[in-house]
């Protein structure tokens, strides 16, 4: 499949997603609702989107494209970077889009006229971090350069296969297999990523997340809902999932994340959420973007990194070892 025809078929997609103003404004829908009374949210659903996360910083406080700008910018975009890969190529070797169905064309893509999903502080972009987290992070860099490669402990959570640091929360977009299932009771929201298959459970009792003082990887999430929208408060994350953004940094033990989730249409959840820890950023930021709807069911997420390719990694840097030290002609000495 060649660019034009991805562009083709992704923008003959976008439809009325291309207007995030236009949210909640279709005023013959109704809110869809439980046997209980609560809105209904339960269903597949996707976030995978090609706004990023923070503005280009030549934007300044530029907050929305227009529909021919965003067009032109995803027409650009799946021409350079989804078209078929050149044979022989280290990206060809790696994966041919198109035949393992690995580009974000394969997704329903949920696109709306954002320049970043970051919106707070104005101009799209992280705050400032705290010399702490700056610290941290050159520290985490220099020990990465020398003990990456000692050990499948020293290798990430993600190619360990064991958890993404876009399941947040906050939640972020994952580039493919950007893929949820929630569910609902009274007492419980459910969500599970298809990404490794996380369950994220969310008590709806309205109680403080910091009571429960076990910390866990997803942190502890506490949820009521104010009106129409479901509002999720987390605390209590373990230390070892790197912050949005920022590998080797780990949410600390004072963030605290509050999210937003208020189903605006039939196909669209308005996702909304604010982050908040003093040991890295200067300033809380916020971000906003929709979950788009899509046809079920999920399928397993076969997470195969750490069955072989850790194995092969290391045993790879084992050999490049052997064979330095072979170079030295100290063998047998």
């Amino acid at each position: 499949m060649n660019g034009n025809r991805l562009t083709k078929g992704i923008l003959a997609g976008l439809g009325v997603l291309l207007s995030a103003q236009s949210l909640g404004q279709n005023e013959t829908w109704q809110m869809p609702r439980t046997s209980w009374g609560d809105p209904l949210i339960q269903g597949y659903w996707t976030n995978s989107t090609m706004v990023p996360l923070q503005r280009p910083a030549a934007m300044g406080t530029r907050e929305f494209y227009t529909v021919e700008e965003l067009e032109e910018n995803l027409r650009r975009e799946f021409e350079d970077e989804y078209g078929e890969t050149e044979r022989g190529t280290a990206a060809d070797v790696h994966y041919q889009f198109d035949d393992y169905l690995m580009n974000r064309t394969a997704d329903s893509i949920t696109q709306n006229l954002r320049t970043s999903i970051i919106y707070d502080p104005p101009n799209g972009r992280y705050p400032p971090l705290t010399d702490a987290a700056i610290a941290a992070q050159e520290q985490y860099n220099t020990w990465r350069s020398e003990h990456q490669w000692d050990s499948a402990k020293t290798r990430s959570l993600s190619e360990r296969c064991l958890i993404w640091d876009q399941e947040g929360p906050p939640v972020l977009p994952l580039g493919y297999n950007s893929t949820y299932q929630f569910m609902q009771t009274e007492d419980f929201v459910i969500m599970q990523l298809e990404m490794i298959h996380d369950v994220r459970i969310i008590p709806l009792d309205g109680g403080d997340p910091a009571e429960n003082s076990l910390p866990q990887w997803l942190g502890n999430s506490r949820g009521h809902w104010e009106g129409d929208t479901l509002v999720v408060e987390t605390t209590g994350y373990s230390g070892r999932t790197n912050a949005p953004g920022l590998r080797g940094v780990p949410m600390s033990s004072e963030a605290h994340v509050e999210e937003r989730f208020t189903r605006v249409d039939e196909n669209t959840i308005d996702y909304q959420f604010t982050v908040t820890d003093p040991s890295i950023w200067q300033a809380s930021w916020s971000g906003n973007y929709p979950f788009r709807e899509i046809e079920g069911p999920m399928f397993e997420y076969a997470c195969h990194e750490g069955n072989y390719g850790i194995v092969n990694i290391l045993s790879g840097v084992r050999l490049e070892e052997f064979e330095a030290y072979q170079a030295t002609g100290k063998i047998g000495e």
